[in-house]
This record gives C-alpha cells, sequence and structure tokens, in this order.
C-alpha cells in the first residue's frame, strides 16, 4: 500500500513540475528573428519581437516595456552589424546580463570603405535578404536555443534542419525564377539600401536615394543623379518599402514616368493576414514581386 502511495506521489510532483515549466522567453529585436525563433523554437519558445510588424528597426524607440521584456528574457537575439543602434542602451537599462546571439555570425559580408579619414569600413546590415544567408541566421538561432535549454536540444536541431532546406530550396527557386529574366531588365529602384545581398545573390541592380538606415537623407544632387540614371537606362521598375516613407520614391517614379511596382518588405514582416507575414513569405513576396516589376523594363 505504501508502494502504491509512492508511485502516486511521484506521479503528481511529475505532473507539477510539467504543468510548472515555462518555454524558453527568446527575445529578438525585430520580426524576422522572432519569426526564425518561432519556427526552430516551435512550442518550446516564447519570442517576443520588440520592433513589430511593418516597424522601422533604423528608427525604433524602445519603450519600458522593451526593457521588462528584456529584463525577463532567457535568450537575446539582434542581428548586429550595427543595425540596430539602440541596443546597448536597452540592455544596460534592463539590466539583461544574459546571452546576446548575433543571428549574423558567420555571413559573408558586404562592405564599403568609410567616409574620408575614417578607417572603419561601412558594413551592409541586411544579410538576410539571401535566402541562403537565411540558412546560416537558422543555424546560429538553433545553436543558441540548444545551448539555452539543452532538454529541447534535439527539437530545436530537427525543426533547424527542416527549415534550413526550405530555405535552400527558396533560394534555388529565387535564383531559377530570377535568371529566366533578361540581364538589362534586372534593375529597380527601392526606398533605401535594403536589398544589396538580395541584388548580389540573384544578379539584381539595385538602387536607392538613401543608404543603409531609413534616418539618412539623400542630398538634392544624389537625386538628381539617380533620376537621370533611371531617364537614361529606362527603368521602368519603383518599389515602395513597408516600413519606409514612400514620399521621396513616389516622387521619384512621377517625375522619371516609372511605375510604382508595390509593396516590397526588405527589413519588417507583415501584420498577420498581410502578404508576408513570416520570412519564408516575405522572401517570396519580395521576389515575386520584384520579378514582375522588373518585366515592365
Amino acid at each position: 500500500m505504501i508502494g502504491k502511495w509512492l508511485v502516486l506521489a511521484f506521479a503528481a510532483l511529475c505532473w507539477i513540475g510539467a504543468a510548472e515549466a515555462k518555454p524558453l522567453s527568446v527575445v529578438a529585436t525585430f520580426t524576422v528573428l522572432a519569426d526564425m525563433a518561432t519556427q526552430i523554437g516551435g512550442p518550446d519558445v516564447e519570442v517576443r519581437s520588440l520592433v513589430g510588424p511593418n516597424g522601422d528597426i533604423h528608427a525604433y524607440e524602445p519603450t519600458p516595456d522593451d526593457a521588462r521584456a528584456l529584463a525577463e528574457a532567457d535568450l537575446v537575439l539582434v542581428n548586429g552589424l550595427h543595425l540596430e543602434g539602440w541596443i546597448d542602451r536597452l540592455v544596460t537599462v534592463s539590466g539583461y546580463k544574459r546571452k546576446i546571439v548575433v543571428a549574423s555570425e558567420g555571413i559573408k559580408l558586404r562592405s564599403f570603405a568609410g567616409e574620408a579619414g575614417s578607417e572603419a569600413p561601412v558594413v551592409d546590415p541586411h544579410a538576410w535578404n539571401s535566402a541562403a544567408n537565411g540558412a546560416i541566421y537558422a543555424a546560429n538561432i538553433a545553436r543558441a536555443l540548444a545551448a539555452a535549454d539543452a532538454e529541447h536540444a534535439a527539437g530545436y536541431r530537427d525543426r533547424a534542419e527542416r527549415y534550413a532546406g526550405e530555405l535552400r530550396e527558396l533560394d534555388a527557386w529565387a535564383r531559377r525564377v530570377i535568371s529566366a529574366i533578361p540581364r538589362a531588365k534586372r534593375k529597380i529602384i527601392t526606398s533605401h539600401d535594403a536589398l544589396g545581398y538580395l541584388a548580389d545573390a540573384y544578379a539584381i541592380e539595385v538602387h536607392a536615394p538613401i543608404g543603409f538606415s531609413t534616418t539618412s537623407e539623400a542630398s538634392a544632387g544624389e537625386i538628381a543623379a539617380l533620376i537621370q540614371q533611371i531617364r537614361r537606362e529606362h527603368i521602368k521598375a519603383v518599389f515602395i518599402e513597408n516600413a519606409s516613407d514612400p514620399r521621396l520614391v513616389e516622387q521619384i517614379a512621377r517625375e522619371t514616368g516609372a511605375t510604382l511596382g508595390g509593396t516590397l518588405y526588405p527589413e519588417a514582416l507583415s501584420e498577420q493576414g498581410g502578404p508576408a507575414p513570416t520570412y519564408v513569405q516575405m522572401f517570396r513576396h519580395n521576389i515575386e514581386t520584384i520579378r514582375a516589376g522588373m518585366q515592365q523594363n
């Protein structure tokens, strides 16, 4: 009889422990990383994105709620490469002391000479806009989740392997889609310089009036030069971005007679129900929208 009660008591303790177990609390700086962590983490993680859908990560202003989220997090995911200029201040304010994972680690970077007198190169932070790079992000995130939560490491690795395979297939699909467009037509205009990795990976020529950050400004001379180039090369595909002010691109389209080819999602996912609620859907939407625009050239 005593043995029976011991078995029942042990079973009750196990049930209570399972009921009290909480998913790994993960905070990501923006929606692309948050979605990747969700795909890989599955039911074993609870993910929060600091910058929400359609949000501008460059101009983001953290809130007190963000500081509280970091203070309670088990793991923080950042892109790095100076994308999140506000993250160090937020970490300090929150008192967060655990692991900060740079998801872009191991990426072959696009970098350019800095301003005159500066030895530091300027690095393009938008590395996820190549699907092959997305697979590298996924591997980094999976390793971080497994290290933070060894009990569910096998699940993280299995989901990451399937997800990375999906991204590699997506990369191959994008290459086929774009290669079917004559090279002379592979020219587009976007709001700011966020698609450099996509351009390099899929042999597209991308121009933008604004540099890597939406907080920078284009000079009148730079805008005039871009307008002249559009006219000279008969570029017809101009796109706005979901997280950027569309007015400058709309002005350029009006002055050149170019056609607005739709909205791209280079830095932020859409809300659920929109055209780009996940990284895979975002990437596919961007490629399909760009293809349709280039066919007008």
